[in-house]
């Protein structure tokens, strides 16, 4: 805000400025207004000036004279005590919304508690919506009781000590009771139509020009859903059903007063229409998670729609070349690819996301023209992935080395994540780190065929026969252990490998001028290499 001729700005007009240093008051002219040693109260309570001698008496003097509380963190401690014990005399509890809080510590100085309530007739009403809108349109604290259930009543926190605060009770009641109405008004109209009916108003609404309207997705996500959920033991026909009737809730009035009862309104709405619980819950469970750190889907039916709605949308959207960039994501890209890895690493499901890809694709080839976008996909998806791996953690040199072998499952990346992570810590670790680096140059500038077999009798030295023989002993060990996908017990067999590797190349001359001792030579570090490559790649590990 700039006032006057001043090209100053400041979120409010400046009435006064207190400035002092110690006992003395520094001269000096901000935001057009001189400096003093004077600050203001309450405007109703305490409008007079009030001196101010030293800066430590700042806060007392303002909460005493001036029955203002200055500090934001005493207010809100303040606030929070006066909500929880009157809700105790209400008999019930508040479950305090940390921003709801901030924005009433904000907006008041002399917090005051008021107690109100409604009719109960409105708890007919989803809680969500009636939580809503005490919340969003009149900063209420709504209270539960010891089951969670809502409570007909209200807190809400006023700025002023009343003579008579049952005027501000009364005048507090009479604003929510309309938007109360409204909201069982919405709920009793929004009953007379089912979920399924409300399917063929989802093609008036257009998703995006090339991809369709919202019915034409979800009809891709619907069969999507299907397929996914065969594959992860579900009901495929349910979580079918559930696939079409997903967005039908964006279609009542109740969604549109309140866009965040979207799911939740779905939920009702289907135990309302006497749908499978199942089938319910994942009319909630289709937006979860919406963001970072939120709860997801539970149910098979649930996984498979939230799953299939977020491929859908990001193959989709890469397939018409909207990819995301580093300032724009307008349909959220980010958000969803984080939500599909989230929920097939913590599920641990066993379905392979190339598979999952091609899948999705299948199903928009028509409205596809990015002829690489599996592969764009793929690639910008274990982007993210290495994103959630560093926020848990794990280095990007841990996190390349699994990628290095792009193993078809979410699950199983995990598990070789979490295997070359123990191993990092193992005293041999940074030694087959560099051998298995060292192995990787020298092949790959060998510039010749390597033997798939190695031959005994080429050995010209004991080092090069106890190494071999090392190899096929301990290949016998760890095979049953990568059937079992024992990542971390196969890595702790290999680790026993150390001693003989650092063995074999401190008295081995690898590219011996001998054509079939050096192949031979070859071959043995590449069947060495290829031990742990049934892992990882641990060259890409840093020391």
């Amino acid at each position: 805000m700039r006032w006057g001729s001043s090209d100053a700005e400041f979120v409010r007009p400046v009435h006064w400025l207190l400035f002092l240093h110690g006992n003395e008051v520094i001269e000096c002219t901000l935001l057009d207004t001189d400096a003093g040693n004077v600050s203001y109260g309450h405007r109703f309570h305490a409008p007079g000036a009030i001196n101010i001698l030293h800066p430590t008496d700042y806060e007392p003097e303002l909460r005493y004279r001036g029955k203002v509380i200055a500090g934001f963190e005493a207010r809100r401690d303040a606030i929070r005590e006066q909500v929880d014990v009157t809700a105790t005399s209400l008999k019930g509890h508040v479950d305090i919304d940390e921003e709801l809080l901030d924005e009433v510590t904000a907006l008041v100085e002399w917090p005051v508690p008021v107690a109100g309530s409604f009719e109960e007739k409105y708890l007919e009403v989803p809680h969500e919506a009636l939580i809503l809108t005490m919340k969003k349109n009149q900063k209420y604290f709504h209270l539960l009781d010891s089951s969670g259930r809502l409570l007909p009543y209200f807190i809400t926190i006023s700025n002023i000590e009343s003579s008579n605060p049952l005027v501000i009770r009364d005048g507090n009641e009479r604003v929510i009771r309309p938007r109360l109405a409204d909201a069982m008004f919405f709920w009793q109209q929004d009953g007379r139509k089912t979920l399924e009916a409300r399917i063929e108003s989802l093609k008036s609404v257009v998703f995006q020009n090339r991809l369709g309207t919202l019915h034409d997705k979800s009809e891709r996500v619907a069969a999507l859903a299907l397929a996914i959920a065969g594959q992860i033991g579900g009901d495929g026909e349910l979580a079918h059903r559930a696939g079409m009737l997903s967005r039908c809730d964006l279609m009542t009035e109740m969604v549109y007063e309140f866009p965040d009862m979207q799911g939740i309104m779905g939920r009702y709405q289907a135990r309302r229409d006497g749908e499978p619980d199942e089938l319910a819950g994942a009319m909630e469970e289709f937006y979860l998670p919406r963001f970072s750190g939120d709860a997801l889907p539970q149910t098979k039916t649930g996984i498979a729609i939230a799953l299939a709605e977020r491929l859908d949308t990001v193959v989709g959207i890469f397939g018409i070349n909207q990819k995301p960039t580093g300032e724009k994501d307008p349909f959220g890209l980010r958000r969803a690819t984080i939500g599909i890895l989230r929920i097939l690493k913590e599920h641990r499901l066993p379905l392979v996301l190339k598979d999952l890809l091609q899948l999705t694709l299948d199903g928009l080839v028509e409205r596809v023209e990015n002829d690489d976008v599996i592969t764009e996909v793929h690639d910008y998806m274990l982007d993210r992935l290495r994103g959630i791996y560093a926020d848990e953690g794990i280095p990007a040199d841990l996190f390349h080395a699994v990628a290095e072998l792009v193993p078809d499952t979410l699950s199983d990346f995990d598990q070789r994540i979490r295997a070359v992570a123990a191993f990092r810590e193992l005293p041999q670790a940074e030694s087959l780190a560099a051998a298995n680096k060292r192995i990787r140059n020298i092949l790959r500038k060998a510039g010749e065929t390597i033997p798939a077999e190695i031959v005994t009798d080429l050995f010209e030295t004991d080092h090069e026969r106890a190494l071999a023989e090392l190899i096929e002993e301990t290949r016998d060990e760890v095979q049953p252990l990568l059937e079992d996908d024992n990542y971390s017990e196969a890595l702790k067999t290999l680790a026993g490998l150390r001693d003989r590797v650092d063995a074999f190349f401190d008295n081995v001359m690898v590219m011996d001028e001998n054509a079939d001792v050096r192949a031979n030579r070859l071959a043995i570090l590449q069947q060495l290499g290829a031990l742990f490559l049934e892992v990882a790649d641990i060259s890409q590990l840093q020391s």
